[in-house]
C-alpha cells in the first residue's frame, strides 16, 4: 500500500466534505496532528479507527487502503489487492519484531552480567552492590517479559499434529518448553501437545 497516496486521498476527501483535520480529529477523538501524519504519507490509521474515519469521508475501506475511489468493475480485484498487501505488511512487521527480540534479549543479558561483574569486582558499599544487582535483575525481567510478548504476538505457531497455525496465549508461552523458536504446547484446535514451530505466514 502506498502511505503517501493514501495520505493524500483523506486530505482530499476531508476537504471534499468540508472539514478541516481539526474538526476531523475532534469527530474521531483524536488529535488534528494524527490526521496530519496520515496526510502527510507518515502513518496509517489504526484498523481500530478505520471504519469510522471512511464513515465520515464517506467512502469505503477498501477505497481507502486503495487511496482511490473505485469503479464497481475493478472493487473486487483492489479488494484482493489490498488484502494481500495487508498480509505481506504484517508479514515483514512480525519479521522485524522478531530480529528486535533478539536485540532486546542480548541487551537486557548483557546489562545483567555486567551490573554483576561490577557489584562483584569493584570496591563499592554495600547498599550500591545491592541497588546495581537489582538494577540489573530489573532490567533482565522487563526484557525476559518484552521478548516473550513479542514472540507471542509476532508471526504464528504451527501445530506439529493438526498444522493448525495460531496466537498461543502469553501464559502458554511462558510456561512452556522451549528450543529457540519452538515451544511445546497444547494445540487449541485438536487439544494435542507438541513441538510447535514459529512461523510468519498464515
Amino acid at each position: 500500500m502506498d502511505q503517501i497516496k493514501i495520505g493524500k486521498f483523506i486530505a482530499e476527501q476531508r476537504k471534499k466534505n468540508n472539514l478541516t483535520q481539526a474538526q476531523l480529529a475532534e469527530k474521531l477523538n483524536i488529535t488534528d496532528r494524527a490526521i496530519s501524519k496520515w496526510e502527510n504519507g507518515r502513518a496509517m490509521p489504526d484498523s481500530s479507527l478505520m471504519l469510522d474515519l471512511c464513515s465520515e469521508l464517506k467512502i469505503s475501506v477498501n477505497e481507502l487502503l486503495s487511496g482511490e475511489v473505485i469503479e464497481m468493475d475493478n472493487y473486487n480485484e483492489k479488494l484482493e489487492n489490498n488484502l494481500v498487501d495487508m498480509v505481506k505488511q504484517k508479514e515483514e512487521a512480525d519479521r522485524k519484531m522478531l530480529r528486535l527480540e533478539w536485540v532486546v534479549g542480548y541487551m537486557s543479558s548483557i546489562t545483567f552480567l555486567i551490573s554483576i561483574f561490577i557489584a562483584s569486582y569493584v570496591a563499592m558499599p554495600k547498599w550500591l552492590v545491592v541497588l546495581l544487582i537489582a538494577f540489573g535483575a530489573v532490567t533482565f525481567a522487563i526484557g525476559v517479559f518484552n521478548c516473550l510478548k513479542i514472540e507471542q504476538t509476532a508471526g504464528y505457531y504451527e501445530c506439529a499434529k493438526c498444522h493448525h497455525k495460531y496466537v498461543p496465549t502469553y501464559s502458554s508461552v511462558l510456561w512452556s518448553m522451549h528450543r529457540n523458536r519452538t515451544r511445546y504446547m497444547k494445540c487449541p484446535k485438536c487439544n494435542e501437545k507438541s513441538w510447535q514451530k514459529k512461523v510468519i505466514s498464515k
